[in-house]
C-alpha cells in the first residue's frame, strides 16, 4: 500500500494541469505582430480566422513579409491599450499557448473582419476553426477588389494555376479552371492541367473528403468550374495544395 501511494503521489505531481479557462476580457498591452496580441496581466491571443504578414519575431533567417511592419501598425491603431472582447468558435488554444479567439473592441467592433476590410490580412481558417468564413471571405474580397493595404502589393497577388510554380513553402491563392477530379485510394486529387505529375493539383485526404461531404459540397462537380484555393504551398509532383476543409475552396462564377 505504502508503494501504491508513493506511485500515485508521483503520478499527480507529473500529470499536467488543467487548461486555465479563457479571458472572456482584457487590455491589449503588446501587438506582436498583425494577428497577435499580448494582454494585460498575461496571456497570448492568436486572432484567429486571420493571417496578416509576417515578422521574424526572433526567427533566425526568416526575413519579413511586405508590409508586415504596416499589418501590425493597424492592429496597434485599433487595439493597443483598448479593452477587448473575447469569443470562441472552435478550438480555443493552440500548440504555443496561445488563445484563439475573435476580438471586438470596446466599441463592439469586430477587428479580425476591420484587418480584412482594411485590406492588412487574408483569411486563414482551419477544420477545427471556421466560424464567419463566409463573412471574412465576403471582407477580404472587397478589400482585394478595392486594392486596399497587402492587395496594392504584387507579392499578395492572385497566382493563376499555371503560374503556381515556384512558390513552394508559402502562402498562396491560386485561381484556375480544374481539368479532372480523380480519387486514388485514400485521396482525391482535383487536376488543373494535362500532367499531374508537373501541374498544379489540389489534393484531400479521406479526412478533408468526409468534411466536404457534410458541407454538401461535392468536389467532383468541380471538373470544368474555376474555382480559387488557398493554403501553403508544397512541391509534390508539381506545385500543390493540401486542402482540409471546405472554406479553402470558392467556385467563382
Amino acid at each position: 500500500m505504502r508503494y501504491l501511494a508513493v506511485f500515485v503521489i508521483l503520478l499527480a505531481a507529473i500529470a499536467p494541469a488543467p487548461a486555465a479557462e479563457p479571458p472572456t476580457t482584457g487590455v491589449v498591452a503588446e501587438v506582436v505582430d498583425g494577428d497577435t496580441v499580448r494582454l494585460a496581466g498575461g496571456g497570448e491571443v492568436r486572432l484567429v480566422g486571420i493571417q496578416a504578414p509576417k515578422l521574424p519575431l526572433g526567427r533566425p533567417g526568416f526575413a519579413a513579409w511586405p508590409l508586415a511592419q504596416e499589418a501590425r501598425a493597424a492592429l496597434e491603431r485599433m487595439v493597443l491599450g483598448r479593452r477587448v472582447s473575447l469569443w470562441f468558435g472552435g478550438r480555443r488554444m493552440d500548440r504555443h499557448g496561445r488563445w484563439l479567439a475573435h476580438l471586438a473592441d470596446d466599441e463592439g467592433r469586430w477587428v479580425q473582419g476591420e484587418m480584412l476590410a482594411q485590406g492588412w490580412a487574408r483569411v486563414y481558417t482551419f477544420p477545427d476553426n471556421r466560424a464567419r468564413a463566409a463573412e471574412m471571405l465576403a471582407r477580404e474580397a472587397e478589400a482585394r477588389e478595392a486594392k486596399r493595404g497587402i492587395w496594392a502589393h504584387p507579392y499578395y497577388r492572385i497566382l493563376s494555376a499555371d503560374g503556381a510554380s515556384g512558390h513552394e513553402d508559402t502562402f498562396q491563392l491560386v485561381e484556375g479552371r480544374v481539368r479532372t477530379v480523380a480519387e486514388r485510394r485514400s485521396r482525391t486529387y482535383v487536376n488543373f492541367g494535362e500532367d499531374y505529375r508537373s501541374d498544379f493539383t489540389i489534393t484531400l485526404d479521406a479526412a478533408a473528403r468526409r468534411a466536404f461531404r457534410d458541407a454538401g459540397f461535392d468536389v467532383a462537380g468541380l471538373e470544368g468550374r474555376r474555382v480559387r484555393v488557398r493554403g501553403w504551398m508544397k512541391d509534390w509532383n508539381g506545385p500543390m495544395i493540401e486542402v482540409t476543409h471546405p472554406e479553402q475552396i470558392e467556385v467563382l462564377p
